[in-house]
Parts: structure tokens; sequence; C-alpha cells
């Protein structure tokens, strides 16, 4: 009789110890864990200094606001088309963090995304032209033509877009060059030109 007692005592412990075994080890898996957070930057690549100075500007009337579609958009509108235009055109406003290229690359690029109805490259017909608005160079380019535009625009077509116009303005500000490119139907294009020639004279720098 004593030796079941025993017995059953000994289960008992052992069944005892078990269960608090269970409940350290549920306490200790449960507790919050603190992550640390790490450099956005890896060692010994930090990020490249730049300067506060950028570009200030205000959208010309009628222009119309739209939440621009890549983090290199800085801003997006669309402008409403002329009479008989098939689309509205588009002005983006472009930011690459100071890395582009020269200006006269940039010139060079959107020139050659446009041709001449016999196919023959546009830019002896296209104009450049300089501004230097509140102490800021600017350059003009206007061209028109059939427009191929970006590869990523042709993979969105499927093809080039006839009677088409750039009216595209290089803006050298303290933090390296802003892009403003207005694209759109010739016509449409032509509509808004003068407020695109507003909205080059008015920009200011920023700090």
């Amino acid at each position: 009789m004593r030796l079941h007692l025993l017995t059953f005592l000994l289960l008992g412990c052992v069944i005892a110890m078990t269960g608090c075994t269970g409940k350290r080890q549920e306490s200790k898996t449960s507790e919050p864990v603190t992550l640390k957070p790490e450099s956005a930057h890896a060692p010994g690549n930090p990020a490249a200094a730049t300067s506060n100075e950028g570009l200030k500007f205000t959208a010309s009337p009628g222009w119309i606001v739209e939440s621009p579609s890549s983090s290199n958009r800085q801003a997006q509108y669309r402008l409403s088309r002329a009479e008989g235009d098939p689309e509205d055109a588009e002005l983006v406003i472009y930011y690459f963090g100071g890395q582009s290229g020269t200006t006269q690359a940039n010139v060079d690029r959107w020139i050659g995304q446009f041709t001449k109805p016999d196919g023959t490259p546009a830019s002896d017909t296209a104009k450049v032209t300089h501004k230097n608005p509140n102490g800021i160079p600017v350059t003009i380019v206007d061209v028109s033509g059939l427009y191929a535009g970006s590869m990523m625009a042709m993979q969105q077509s499927g093809k080039p877009k006839t009677h088409y116009r750039l009216l595209g303005a290089i803006a050298e500000a303290g933090n390296g060059p802003w892009f403003i490119k207005l694209t759109g139907p010739a016509n449409t294009v032509g509509k808004w030109e003068s407020s695109f020639q507003s909205f080059i004279d008015s920009i200011n720098q920023s700090k």
C-alpha cells in the first residue's frame, strides 16, 4: 500500500515539473522582440551629398493636376485637347537626383524621339533656344513629327504617334537639372504653348 502511495506521489511530482517547464517555455517565446533599425546605406557607401536648392514652380491656369505615376516625376499635369485632336497633352516635371547626363545629351535624346513624315530625322527642323529666368539657365527644345517616345511608351502604345509635338525645357538648378516635358498632338501643344512659356519664365530657385 505504501509502495503504491509512493509511486503515485512520484508520478504527481513528474507531472507538476513537466507543467512548470511548459509554462516557462511559453512565456519565453511570447516575449516581445525588439528589432534594431539598420542604416539605409551599406557601410562604405554613404548617400551622395546634394544641395537643398531646387525649383519652385506653380501650375498655370487650366492645367489639371494628376498624381505622378513614378517617383522621378515631381509633378504631372493633363492639358485638355484642342478641337479635333484625339487626346489630351501631358506635362511632366522630372528630377533624377542630379544623375541624368549632360544637357546636350538629353536635348539630342528628345529630338531623336521624332522623325519627319518621310522617316528622316527631325533634327534639322527642331529648334533649341535658351532663357535665363530668375538666374536659372534653361534650354528649350521644340520638335514635331512622328513621335516614338521612350521605350516604355512604345511598349504601351505599340506604334509611333503622328502629328505630335514636344516642348521640353531643361532647367539647371543648384541640385542638378530638372526636366519639363510637354508632349501631345501638335495642335493641342500649340494651344498651350504660351502657357508653357509663361510657366518657364516663372520658375525660381528654392532653398
